[in-house]
């Protein structure tokens, strides 16, 4: 008799992602007698469902790959007791035969909101692990759910195609961050856990209707699918997946005609940008602009509408002012985009 259905799928989905690292990092070198060491993959863990779920079907399927297999827990020390719960995740990743494993405190700033701020910590602990271990990938338990909710938070702050594409399956610098579950649902996790008696800890502030992903996850998706009917989770990662595939190719266009609206001395000529269809000359005005130093996660829709006015609607507009003290003007026919 095969494992639960719940397991099944995804220890499937884990064993998929791994085949995918192999590809990536292949165990033989040519023209070497010697082989490279079998690569190292961890799974963030929070101790929740999602993660807990992820870490047992890694420890399972690595081992049949010739893959090593540890994990990370981030201990952001936003509720009091978090050092604690840190040390029994890394005890239940041990007891999973995960090795290495270790607890990162990290420091929450302030910039952004709570929300953005404890993500931007946790990757830097996450990226820093990964560099100390040498890991080829990090696995994380985002699940089809978590996609949904991503795709409706942009869809709020009106930010374009790219927002709308969600999570990236593959993601961070040469693809170092993989995310098995896109396709699965909280529930198949959660039911993975409780048939393998895996202990989860339920983070109070997933339901703290302070956060916003929280209301939209206990308030605004049952509404959406009250209104709307079953299917709602399921058309919005489609929606992602398909927003995605729409977003990279116009991004692969702008990077084509990029140098094509670029004078000698490598500024922008306000005339050939404003012959380009608006959605291809909007990102090269983005990828500009974030060249010149402003934050890609600050640069919303509105604050290039406004650069892109200076092309499509020119009456002797001023300096536009960007985040990251980026400054945006015409000058006789050029678009000057540098640090104010």
């Amino acid at each position: 008799m095969g494992p639960h259905p719940a397991v099944a799928a995804i220890r499937l989905a884990v064993r998929r992602v791994l085949h995918d690292i192999l590809n990536d990092h292949p165990t033989t070198e040519a023209n070497s007698h010697e082989p490279p060491p079998s690569p190292l993959v961890l799974v963030a863990c929070s101790g929740g469902a999602d993660s807990m779920a992820l870490a047992s079907a890694l420890a399972f399927e690595a081992p049949r790959l010739g893959i090593r297999a540890g994990g990370v827990t981030v201990d952001h020390g936003l509720q009091p007791g978090s050092d604690l719960r840190a040390e029994e995740v890394v005890l239940r990743l041990r007891e999973l035969g995960l090795d290495p494993v270790e607890s990162a405190a990290v420091t929450v700033g302030r910039q952004g909101g709570p929300e953005a701020a404890a993500r931007d910590a946790r990757y830097t602990a996450l990226d820093d692990a990964a560099e100390r271990h040498g890991a080829a990938a990090i696995l994380l338990g985002h699940t089809r759910d978590d996609q949904a909710e991503t795709v409706l938070l942009g869809l709020a702050r009106g930010s374009g195609i790219r927002s709308l594409s969600g999570m990236a399956a593959v993601s961070g610098a040469d693809g170092r961050y993989r995310r098995p579950f896109l396709q699965l649902d909280r529930q198949t996790a959660r039911k993975a856990c409780m048939v393998q008696s895996l202990p989860v800890w339920d983070d109070p502030h997933n339901a703290d209707p302070a956060y916003t992903r929280s209301r939209l996850r206990h308030e605004g998706l049952p509404a959406l699918e009250k209104a709307l009917g079953k299917g709602v989770v399921e058309a919005l990662a489609r929606t992602a997946q398909l927003s995605r595939d729409d977003a990279d190719a116009l991004d692969a266009w702008a990077g084509q005609a990029e140098s094509s609206v670029r004078d000698a001395a490598g500024l922008l000529e306000c005339a050939k940008l404003y012959a380009l269809p608006p959605a291809v000359r909007r990102r090269i005005l983005r990828r500009a602009a974030i060249e010149a130093g402003a934050p890609a996660g600050s640069l919303f829709a509105r604050h290039i509408e406004e650069v892109d006015r200076l092309i499509t609607g020119w009456r002797g507009q001023g300096v536009i002012n960007l985040p990251g003290k980026v400054v945006a003007q015409r000058q006789g026919g050029r678009l000057v985009i540098r640090q104010g």
